[in-house]
């Protein structure tokens, strides 16, 4: 097995940090092995490379390596991606395709930004890592599959666990391995080097001599915090590099090239009670209690011009959109029949003491009690019922009609602990 060093030249590594060392040590060590690997690690600190070395270093070198960037396939599309898919089985499968997996069979397959994934997503790759089978979207065959899975995330998986963003069970199965690479201002003393390298690469690029920087200049460097990590480093070299015309980089060039960030500290805020997407919720539960508010009224103010008018035949033409609006079509109302029974009024009271009943085509105009309001969070469970009860328990149907995803629906069942309506 190769040194150290001389992976580090073969994948362009650069630095002698303590723990990227230790993360290229594990790297090197798994890579014999079948074992699943967690590489871990902020964004830009170059968690691509560790893929490729445990795929390159291992028994399946000789197969197909396969990246796949699980943020940036739509959650629609992803298990088709992954998985593949018949023919026929959603609207546009004019042919049976393979997916990643039959396709890596015998390789490796490179999941980053494996945080990102749906969780109907994640059932499916938790069954693949512990039996390697899997079932193409729109079948009922089995298939197997054999691939080492390495997978990559940026985010805060436990964060995520907490949350019920992410499995739990998926994670311990991925986990088996974890390998931190740490961020770039934890490696004060690779920095300088990885700038000298970038610097030399753009001046080969450009055709130019290469920068070079001061002692105050690589100070400031080495002491900024770099939140971009290496790829924002390589941004700086190469504007360097090509804006400006002397090629001795000092103090004052180096903090006209950095973002001055007042305190250079991370700004955590959490927001406890509150899911990224219930501000979408409440203003549509805040529209639908409008809506109703708005039919109370009307419905109140034709009750009211039913006792006033009693019989008058103008009646109907003139409060015919408003009766539709209420009680429905025209049609489905009996024409045939008397529109009201005689009103008796006393005109010296300010109060109506005596109404007879109303019968015939709007009888079932009954008197509205106002009962106290309800809170948000009683409507909001109230219209969750009734649309399961409505569905016959079916989610899909009751999200469909609540204007919400499938997945917000589930999540609200669960937060209210509802058991399913029919």
């Amino acid at each position: 097995m190769d040194s150290l060093q001389t992976v580090k030249q073969r994948y362009g590594i650069i630095g002698n940090n303590l723990g990227l060392n230790r993360a290229l040590e594990k790297c090197i060590r798994v890579s014999n092995t079948d074992i699943s690997v967690l590489v871990i690690g902020e964004s830009g600190v170059g968690k691509e490379s560790i893929p490729k070395i445990i795929h390159q270093y291992s028994h399946r070198k000789h197969n197909k390596y396969i990246a796949v960037n699980c943020g940036a396939i739509p959650e629609g599309t992803i298990d088709s991606e992954l998985f593949g898919h018949e023919k026929g089985a959603f609207t546009g499968a004019n042919q049976t395709r393979a997916g990643y997996f039959e396709v890596a069979d015998g390789g490796t397959i490179f999941l980053d930004e494996v945080g990102e994934l749906p969780l109907q997503t994640q059932v499916r790759l938790l069954r693949v890592l512990e039996s390697g089978e899997f079932i193409k979207v729109g079948s009922s065959k089995v298939q197997k599959t054999n691939v080492r899975i390495v997978a990559a995330t940026n985010v805060n998986i436990l964060d995520a666990i907490s949350k019920e963003r992410f499995r739990e069970d998926l994670y311990y199965r991925l986990s088996t391995v974890e390998i931190e690479l740490p961020p770039l201002r934890d490696r004060k003393e690779d920095i300088v080097l990885l700038f000298r390298k970038f610097a030399s690469d753009f001046a080969q690029k450009y055709h130019m001599p290469p920068v070079k920087l001061d002692e105050d200049a690589k100070a400031i460097l080495m002491n900024y915090r770099w939140s971009g990590n290496i790829r924002q480093l390589r941004n700086v070299a190469e504007q360097i590099s090509v804006l400006e015309k002397e090629r001795e980089i000092n103090s004052s060039i180096i903090r006209s090239y950095l973002p001055d960030r007042k305190p250079q500290l991370p700004a955590l805020i959490e927001r406890k009670g509150q899911d990224s997407d219930f501000g979408t919720e409440r203003e549509i539960l805040y529209k639908v209690l409008f809506d109703m508010k708005g039919d109370l009224n009307d419905l109140k103010k034709l009750t009211l011009d039913l006792i006033k008018n009693g019989k008058n035949s103008d009646f109907d033409e003139k409060n015919q959109g408003l009766i539709e609006k209420i009680y429905g079509e025209k049609s489905s109302i009996d024409n045939k029949e008397n529109s009201f029974s005689s009103v008796s009024l006393k005109s010296e009271s300010s109060e109506i003491k005596d109404v007879k009943p109303l019968v015939d085509k709007y009888s079932y105009a009954e008197t509205i009690e106002e009962e106290e309001p309800l809170s948000l969070h009683e409507k909001e469970l109230e219209m969750i019922k009734q649309a399961l009860i409505r569905s016959k328990g079916k989610r899909k149907l009751a999200a469909e009609e609540l204007g919400i995803s499938e997945r917000t629906l589930y999540r609200k069942i669960k937060q209210f602990d509802i058991n399913d309506l029919e």
